[in-house]
């Protein structure tokens, strides 16, 4: 009732907008009275909100959303499960792309999730939702986008370009003190199976290989720079790994490859250059999680 008494008089309230002025071309009213813009999706334009409150941020894009200073209402599992995150996100619930009841009633006024989730119809006439095909921007080009998402660009700007400063010459001081040559592999045991990893698929490869110039095995290049990872045995390890590895450790999967014979005779393991990561907090590629990454690569490469 009190909505159908507000839009009369949200009428006369544009009416007398209108005749001060024109909106931006970017910029209008919804009938609810919230600024409203259109965003070009990879699915075309969407409207949504001017400045967005209510967030629904589903895997892998929540840290964007939390790295521009919106708190979701929503986020995945994974997200959730990010250590570096437990007392931001201490009161937000855990919601999937299956769980549209308990969506509509967070009442969201928009959506961010990956272009393969499912009941994205539905979601959408819950709230405005935006999806990403993961890859298909690079991983500085995506906060980016998101950045525009949010009305928040410049500021996502000014991160990257203070990103990209900060990780070369980290890079350069590694590169000096390991050599151009050196190789860094970076693996993960995730449900009794070994994976490493190429240049995009987060666990800190990103910051490796792109911002700060490292080198991957060739063996590692062939197998998994193009599909972003590559499932291994333990006995393939001798064949994988670098002069240095990265070690993204979950506590509660099998580890029991580290205890092999194998993976202890590596020489990057015997010359106690092996470096161990929490998988759950360094998986993702969020501005939050590169700078967190920055920082591991940094104390444990130049003990900084």
């Amino acid at each position: 009732m009190m909505k159908k008494l507000l839009i009369p008089f949200l009428l006369i309230c544009l009416v007398f907008a209108s005749a001060c002025g024109a909106p931006s071309q970017d910029s209008e009213k919804s009938a609810e009275g919230g600024e409203t813009r259109t965003y070009q999706s990879e699915k075309g334009a969407v409207e949504v909100p001017a400045e967005p409150k209510r967030v629904v941020a589903l895997h892998p894009y929540a840290g964007h959303v939390l790295s521009l200073g919106i708190k979701p209402v929503a986020v995945d599992q994974w997200t959730k499960m990010n250590p570096r995150w437990e007392k931001q996100l201490k009161d937000v619930p855990v919601v999937s792309d299956e769980n549209l009841e308990k969506i509509i009633e967070l009442n969201p006024d928009l959506i961010i999730g990956i272009s393969s989730m499912k009941n994205q119809d539905k979601l959408n006439e819950i709230a405005p939702t935006v999806t990403y095909t993961y890859g298909k921007l690079d991983y500085l080009e995506q906060f980016i986008e998101i950045g525009k998402l949010l009305n928040k660009e410049e500021e996502a700007v000014k991160w990257v370009e203070d990103f990209k400063k900060r990780a070369k010459e980290t890079g350069e001081k590694i590169k000096a003190k390991i050599g151009e040559d050196a190789t860094v592999s970076v693996i993960e045991s995730f449900e009794k199976q070994i994976y490493v990893y190429g240049e995009n698929w987060g666990r800190g490869t990103e910051v490796l290989y792109q911002a700060m110039g490292l080198k991957m095995p060739e063996k590692v290049k062939e197998k998994a720079l193009k599909p972003g990872y590559y499932a291994i045995s333990p006995e393939m390890l001798p064949e994988f790994a670098g002069d240095y590895l990265i070690v993204s450790k979950f506590e509660d999967t099998d580890n029991s490859y580290m205890e092999t014979k194998t993976y202890k005779n590596l020489p990057a393991v015997k010359k106690g250059r092996a470096f161990v990561a929490d998988a759950k907090a360094f998986q993702f590629n969020d501005p939050d999680t590169l700078d967190y990454q920055l920082e591991f690569f940094k104390e444990k490469f130049l003990g900084q």
